[in-house]
């Protein structure tokens, strides 16, 4: 394998692994679920937020900087929704659990709010930055 493969295939090991992770959790039947109290909504919502922004990142991660930065942001967003997509499709499928495009909508929400926070410092966003 080449240097430069190599390094294509190290820089997509974050988006798997969220990718994994995502799935595990999707996974997990409805009693195997923690309530949170009052808090529940705003800890399951925010977890997808928090999940999707950071999936989003690793695919903006992921891509090649060779892209523009509007190219790679777009197209991370887009991976993100449609993996979100997939993932709710799953989740239908698993005891007790439904799947829900408002969660779609949060999940893109939260990767594109990361994309737009997180792009702009990124080390391989193409940016002209010396430090």
């Amino acid at each position: 394998m080449t240097t430069m493969f190599k390094r294509d295939i190290l820089h997509w090991l974050p988006a798997i692994g969220m990718m994994i992770l995502i799935f595990f959790f999707s996974s997990l039947p409805a009693y195997r679920i923690p309530y949170f109290g009052r808090l529940d909504i705003f800890i399951k919502k925010g977890g997808h937020a928090l999940g999707y922004g950071l999936l989003g990142l690793s695919y903006y991660y992921a891509l090649p900087s060779r892209l523009s930065i509007r190219y790679r942001w777009l197209m991370a967003w887009m991976m993100a929704l449609l993996f979100a997509l997939s993932d709710e499709f799953h989740q239908s499928f698993v005891v007790d659990r439904t799947s829900s495009l408002m969660d779609v909508m949060i999940d893109g929400l939260g990767a594109g709010l990361a994309l737009i926070i997180g792009a702009g410092y990124s080390s391989n966003s193409n940016s002209n930055s010396s430090s």
